[in-house]
Protein backbone atom coordinates (compact mmCIF):
# COMPACT_ATOMS: atom_id res chain seq x y z
CA UNK A 1 0.00 0.00 0.00
CA UNK A 2 1.39 3.34 -0.73
CA UNK A 3 2.30 5.91 1.89
CA UNK A 4 -0.11 8.49 0.98
CA UNK A 5 -3.29 5.99 1.37
CA UNK A 6 -1.55 4.80 4.89
CA UNK A 7 -2.41 8.18 6.00
CA UNK A 8 -5.67 9.17 4.52
CA UNK A 9 -6.65 5.92 5.95
CA UNK A 10 -4.87 6.37 9.52
CA UNK A 11 -5.58 10.26 9.24
CA UNK A 12 -9.17 9.32 8.83
CA UNK A 13 -9.50 6.43 11.76
CA UNK A 14 -7.16 8.66 13.88
CA UNK A 15 -9.72 11.70 14.14
CA UNK A 16 -12.90 9.92 14.04
CA UNK A 17 -11.41 8.07 17.45
CA UNK A 18 -10.87 11.49 18.84
CA UNK A 19 -14.42 12.93 17.67
CA UNK A 20 -15.70 9.48 19.26
CA UNK A 21 -14.12 8.86 22.11
CA UNK A 22 -11.48 12.65 22.98
CA UNK A 23 -8.42 12.24 24.58
CA UNK A 24 -6.76 8.86 26.30
CA UNK A 25 -7.95 9.61 30.03
CA UNK A 26 -4.92 7.38 31.16
CA UNK A 27 -0.96 7.28 29.79
CA UNK A 28 -1.48 10.12 27.11
CA UNK A 29 1.84 9.97 25.11
CA UNK A 30 1.76 14.45 25.01
CA UNK A 31 1.80 14.08 29.19
CA UNK A 32 4.16 11.64 28.94
CA UNK A 33 6.21 14.03 26.78
CA UNK A 34 5.91 17.08 28.70
CA UNK A 35 6.89 15.12 31.90
CA UNK A 36 9.95 13.98 29.88
CA UNK A 37 10.63 17.82 28.40
CA UNK A 38 10.47 18.78 32.00
CA UNK A 39 13.02 17.04 33.25
CA UNK A 40 15.28 17.38 30.30
CA UNK A 41 14.70 21.32 31.39
CA UNK A 42 15.70 20.71 35.04
CA UNK A 43 18.92 19.66 33.84
CA UNK A 44 19.60 21.89 30.84
CA UNK A 45 18.37 25.64 31.97
CA UNK A 46 20.53 27.91 31.58
CA UNK A 47 19.73 31.95 31.10
CA UNK A 48 21.01 31.25 27.77
CA UNK A 49 19.37 30.74 23.81
CA UNK A 50 21.83 28.34 22.72
CA UNK A 51 21.14 25.82 26.19
CA UNK A 52 16.99 26.90 25.55
CA UNK A 53 18.05 26.03 21.65
CA UNK A 54 19.98 22.20 22.92
CA UNK A 55 15.96 21.83 25.06
CA UNK A 56 14.43 22.13 21.53
CA UNK A 57 16.74 19.80 19.88
CA UNK A 58 16.35 16.87 22.08
CA UNK A 59 13.18 16.90 23.03
CA UNK A 60 11.14 17.56 19.70
CA UNK A 61 14.60 16.11 17.29
CA UNK A 62 13.95 12.57 20.14
CA UNK A 63 9.99 12.53 19.65
CA UNK A 64 10.29 12.98 15.68
CA UNK A 65 12.64 10.80 15.76
CA UNK A 66 11.09 8.11 17.71
CA UNK A 67 8.80 8.69 15.75
CA UNK A 68 10.51 7.92 12.48
CA UNK A 69 11.82 4.82 14.31
CA UNK A 70 8.49 3.33 15.15
CA UNK A 71 7.27 4.00 11.22
CA UNK A 72 10.84 2.34 9.63
CA UNK A 73 9.78 -1.01 11.82
CA UNK A 74 6.32 -1.16 10.38
CA UNK A 75 7.56 -0.44 6.75
CA UNK A 76 5.92 -3.18 4.47
CA UNK A 77 3.42 -4.43 7.12
CA UNK A 78 0.19 -2.19 5.53
CA UNK A 79 -2.00 -2.99 8.37
CA UNK A 80 0.16 -1.93 10.95
CA UNK A 81 1.15 1.18 9.37
CA UNK A 82 -2.29 2.30 8.99
CA UNK A 83 -2.71 1.31 13.02
CA UNK A 84 0.36 3.28 13.93
CA UNK A 85 -0.99 6.39 12.24
CA UNK A 86 -4.30 6.66 13.14
CA UNK A 87 -2.92 5.89 17.00
CA UNK A 88 -0.50 8.99 16.24
CA UNK A 89 -3.10 10.83 14.69
CA UNK A 90 -5.25 10.10 18.05
CA UNK A 91 -2.92 11.11 20.06
CA UNK A 92 -1.76 14.36 18.93
CA UNK A 93 -4.89 15.65 17.83
CA UNK A 94 -7.16 17.28 20.34
CA UNK A 95 -10.24 19.00 19.08
CA UNK A 96 -12.99 16.50 20.90
CA UNK A 97 -11.31 17.35 24.59
CA UNK A 98 -10.90 21.33 23.04
CA UNK A 99 -14.64 21.06 22.48
CA UNK A 100 -15.59 19.33 25.79
CA UNK A 101 -13.46 22.41 28.28
CA UNK A 102 -15.21 25.07 26.10
CA UNK A 103 -18.50 23.78 26.17
CA UNK A 104 -18.12 23.33 30.11
CA UNK A 105 -17.29 26.50 30.62
CA UNK A 106 -20.00 27.81 28.27
CA UNK A 107 -22.66 26.15 30.46
CA UNK A 108 -21.39 27.51 33.74
CA UNK A 109 -21.45 31.09 32.08
CA UNK A 110 -25.04 30.07 31.06
CA UNK A 111 -25.78 28.58 34.57
CA UNK A 112 -24.73 32.36 35.98
CA UNK A 113 -21.58 30.18 37.54
CA UNK A 114 -18.95 32.81 37.20
CA UNK A 115 -16.78 31.47 39.95
CA UNK A 116 -17.05 28.00 38.31
CA UNK A 117 -16.25 29.44 34.86
CA UNK A 118 -13.08 31.20 36.78
CA UNK A 119 -11.65 27.83 38.12
CA UNK A 120 -12.21 25.82 34.72
CA UNK A 121 -11.56 28.43 32.25
CA UNK A 122 -6.98 27.67 32.83
CA UNK A 123 -7.73 23.89 31.65
CA UNK A 124 -7.95 25.55 28.18
CA UNK A 125 -5.80 28.40 28.48
CA UNK A 126 -3.11 30.44 29.98
CA UNK A 127 -5.46 33.70 30.61
CA UNK A 128 -5.31 35.13 34.30
CA UNK A 129 -9.21 34.55 35.22
CA UNK A 130 -9.97 36.59 38.69
CA UNK A 131 -10.07 39.75 37.17
CA UNK A 132 -12.72 38.36 34.20
CA UNK A 133 -16.13 38.78 34.30
CA UNK A 134 -18.95 36.66 32.34
CA UNK A 135 -18.08 38.01 28.64
CA UNK A 136 -14.12 38.41 29.04
CA UNK A 137 -14.40 34.79 30.18
CA UNK A 138 -16.56 34.22 26.99
CA UNK A 139 -14.21 35.85 24.43
CA UNK A 140 -11.36 33.84 26.28
CA UNK A 141 -12.87 31.02 25.29
CA UNK A 142 -13.78 31.74 21.86
CA UNK A 143 -10.69 32.81 20.69
CA UNK A 144 -8.75 29.89 22.55
CA UNK A 145 -11.30 27.70 20.34
CA UNK A 146 -9.47 29.11 16.87
CA UNK A 147 -6.30 29.30 18.05
CA UNK A 148 -6.04 25.84 19.57
CA UNK A 149 -8.20 24.80 16.21
CA UNK A 150 -5.10 25.88 14.36
CA UNK A 151 -2.78 24.55 16.98
CA UNK A 152 -4.74 21.01 18.21
CA UNK A 153 -5.73 19.58 15.01
CA UNK A 154 -5.43 21.35 11.28
CA UNK A 155 -1.40 21.92 12.17
CA UNK A 156 -1.14 18.25 12.96
CA UNK A 157 -2.89 16.79 10.48
CA UNK A 158 -1.02 19.30 7.99
CA UNK A 159 2.59 18.04 9.07
CA UNK A 160 1.03 14.49 8.75
CA UNK A 161 0.52 14.67 5.43
CA UNK A 162 3.70 15.94 4.71
CA UNK A 163 5.56 13.70 6.89
CA UNK A 164 3.54 10.88 8.23
CA UNK A 165 4.16 9.83 11.72
CA UNK A 166 6.91 11.64 12.12
CA UNK A 167 5.50 15.21 10.94
CA UNK A 168 2.49 14.40 13.59
CA UNK A 169 4.55 13.62 16.12
CA UNK A 170 6.82 16.64 15.59
CA UNK A 171 4.62 19.05 15.23
CA UNK A 172 2.67 18.37 18.55
CA UNK A 173 5.95 17.71 20.71
CA UNK A 174 7.08 21.91 19.11
CA UNK A 175 3.87 22.88 19.85
CA UNK A 176 4.43 21.69 23.63
CA UNK A 177 7.82 23.12 23.73
CA UNK A 178 5.75 26.05 23.19
CA UNK A 179 3.40 25.78 25.87
CA UNK A 180 6.15 25.25 28.42
CA UNK A 181 8.79 27.23 27.22
CA UNK A 182 8.10 29.71 24.84
CA UNK A 183 6.69 32.24 26.56
CA UNK A 184 7.90 35.74 27.86
CA UNK A 185 8.46 34.81 31.80
CA UNK A 186 11.68 35.76 33.11
CA UNK A 187 12.87 32.52 33.23
CA UNK A 188 12.06 31.19 29.65
CA UNK A 189 12.58 35.24 27.41
CA UNK A 190 15.65 33.73 26.49
CA UNK A 191 15.41 29.80 27.45
CA UNK A 192 12.40 29.16 25.36
CA UNK A 193 13.03 31.82 22.44
CA UNK A 194 14.29 28.57 20.02
CA UNK A 195 11.17 26.84 20.44
CA UNK A 196 9.09 29.37 20.08
CA UNK A 197 10.44 30.55 16.72
CA UNK A 198 10.38 26.57 15.91
CA UNK A 199 6.49 26.74 16.60
CA UNK A 200 5.88 29.95 14.46
CA UNK A 201 7.36 28.11 11.72
CA UNK A 202 5.78 25.36 11.99
CA UNK A 203 2.28 26.42 12.97
CA UNK A 204 2.34 28.59 9.45
CA UNK A 205 1.03 26.66 7.18
CA UNK A 206 -1.95 25.09 9.62
CA UNK A 207 -3.04 28.41 10.70
CA UNK A 208 -3.22 29.78 6.99
CA UNK A 209 -5.42 26.87 6.13
CA UNK A 210 -7.54 27.17 9.54
CA UNK A 211 -8.29 30.57 8.85
CA UNK A 212 -9.14 29.86 5.24
CA UNK A 213 -11.46 26.99 6.02
CA UNK A 214 -13.17 29.11 8.74
CA UNK A 215 -13.82 31.66 5.90
CA UNK A 216 -15.32 29.00 3.81
CA UNK A 217 -17.31 27.31 6.67
CA UNK A 218 -18.38 30.20 9.26
CA UNK A 219 -21.25 31.52 6.88
CA UNK A 220 -20.13 34.69 6.71
CA UNK A 221 -17.53 34.58 4.17
CA UNK A 222 -17.00 37.74 3.04
CA UNK A 223 -16.51 39.24 6.53
CA UNK A 224 -14.56 36.66 7.78
CA UNK A 225 -12.18 37.56 4.56
CA UNK A 226 -12.15 41.66 5.45
CA UNK A 227 -11.18 40.74 9.13
CA UNK A 228 -8.22 38.36 8.26
CA UNK A 229 -6.92 40.49 5.51
CA UNK A 230 -7.21 44.29 7.78
CA UNK A 231 -6.67 43.14 11.35
CA UNK A 232 -4.16 39.87 11.16
CA UNK A 233 -1.35 41.49 10.98
CA UNK A 234 -1.77 43.67 14.46
CA UNK A 235 -1.83 40.16 16.36
CA UNK A 236 1.65 39.82 18.41
CA UNK A 237 1.75 36.15 17.27
CA UNK A 238 2.26 35.51 13.61
CA UNK A 239 0.04 32.49 13.64
CA UNK A 240 -2.63 33.16 16.40
CA UNK A 241 -3.65 36.52 14.34
CA UNK A 242 -4.93 35.21 10.90
CA UNK A 243 -6.87 32.19 12.90
CA UNK A 244 -8.59 34.21 15.31
CA UNK A 245 -9.31 37.24 13.06
CA UNK A 246 -10.85 34.88 10.54
CA UNK A 247 -13.18 33.01 13.31
CA UNK A 248 -14.37 36.95 14.38
CA UNK A 249 -15.51 37.66 11.02
CA UNK A 250 -17.28 33.93 10.33
CA UNK A 251 -18.53 34.16 13.88
CA UNK A 252 -19.70 38.09 13.83
CA UNK A 253 -17.96 39.12 16.68
CA UNK A 254 -15.12 40.99 18.12
CA UNK A 255 -12.17 39.38 19.48
CA UNK A 256 -8.76 41.02 21.33
CA UNK A 257 -8.50 43.54 23.70
CA UNK A 258 -6.92 43.67 27.13
CA UNK A 259 -6.33 40.49 28.37
CA UNK A 260 -3.81 39.18 31.06
CA UNK A 261 -1.57 36.45 31.44
CA UNK A 262 0.33 35.43 35.23
CA UNK A 263 0.23 38.62 36.25
CA UNK A 264 1.59 40.76 32.77
CA UNK A 265 -1.31 42.75 31.34
CA UNK A 266 -1.33 43.34 27.60
CA UNK A 267 -3.38 45.47 25.43
CA UNK A 268 -3.85 43.88 21.92
CA UNK A 269 -5.90 44.93 19.07
CA UNK A 270 -9.74 44.58 18.19
CA UNK A 271 -10.07 41.57 15.45
CA UNK A 272 -13.13 42.38 13.28
CA UNK A 273 -14.46 45.52 15.58
CA UNK A 274 -15.75 47.35 12.87
CA UNK A 275 -18.36 44.78 11.55
CA UNK A 276 -18.56 42.37 14.80
CA UNK A 277 -20.06 42.73 17.99
CA UNK A 278 -19.26 42.06 21.99
CA UNK A 279 -19.22 37.68 22.49
CA UNK A 280 -21.79 36.18 24.05
CA UNK A 281 -22.31 32.94 25.94
CA UNK A 282 -24.12 31.50 22.88
CA UNK A 283 -20.99 32.08 20.86
CA UNK A 284 -19.12 29.30 22.77
CA UNK A 285 -21.28 26.59 21.32
CA UNK A 286 -20.97 28.27 17.73
CA UNK A 287 -17.40 28.69 17.84
CA UNK A 288 -17.34 25.07 19.00
CA UNK A 289 -19.20 23.90 16.02
CA UNK A 290 -16.88 25.69 13.76
CA UNK A 291 -14.03 24.45 15.06
CA UNK A 292 -14.96 21.08 14.17
CA UNK A 293 -16.41 21.93 11.13
CA UNK A 294 -12.82 22.95 10.21
CA UNK A 295 -11.18 20.30 11.54
CA UNK A 296 -13.37 17.71 9.31
CA UNK A 297 -12.64 20.18 6.35
CA UNK A 298 -8.90 19.84 7.32
CA UNK A 299 -8.46 16.35 7.44
CA UNK A 300 -10.60 16.73 3.68
CA UNK A 301 -8.25 18.51 2.13
CA UNK A 302 -5.19 17.12 3.99
CA UNK A 303 -5.92 13.70 2.70
CA UNK A 304 -6.69 15.05 -0.73
CA UNK A 305 -3.26 16.97 -1.12
CA UNK A 306 -1.33 13.60 0.15
CA UNK A 307 -2.99 11.43 -2.63
CA UNK A 308 -2.33 14.00 -5.32
CA UNK A 309 1.13 14.80 -4.29
CA UNK A 310 1.42 10.59 -4.01
CA UNK A 311 0.12 10.10 -7.56
CA UNK A 312 2.32 13.21 -8.88
CA UNK A 313 5.44 11.59 -7.57
CA UNK A 314 4.36 7.99 -8.51
CA UNK A 315 3.90 9.30 -12.29
CA UNK A 316 7.13 11.19 -11.80
CA UNK A 317 9.14 8.26 -11.11
CA UNK A 318 7.12 6.13 -14.04
CA UNK A 319 10.19 4.96 -16.69
CA UNK A 320 9.73 6.30 -20.36
CA UNK A 321 9.68 3.03 -22.72
CA UNK A 322 11.22 3.77 -25.48
CA UNK A 323 11.15 1.97 -29.18
CA UNK A 324 13.44 -0.81 -30.43
CA UNK A 325 14.54 0.92 -33.31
Amino acid sequence: MRADRIFAYGAAAGLIGDLLLGDPRRGHPVAAFGRAAAGVEDRLWRDHRGWGALHTLVCAGGAAGGAALAARAVRGRPAAAVALTAAATWSVVGGTSLGREARAIGGALAAGDVDLARERLPHLCGRDPHSLDGPAIARAVVESVAENTSDAVVGALVWGALGGVPGLVGFRAVNTLDAMVGHKSPRHRRYGWASARLDDLAGWPGARLTAALAVAAGGRPAQAVRAWRKDAGKHPSPNAGPVEASFAGALGVRLGGTLAYGGRVEHRPVLNGESGRDVRVEDVERAVRLSRRVSVLALGVCVAGRLVWGRAGLAGRTPVRRGRG
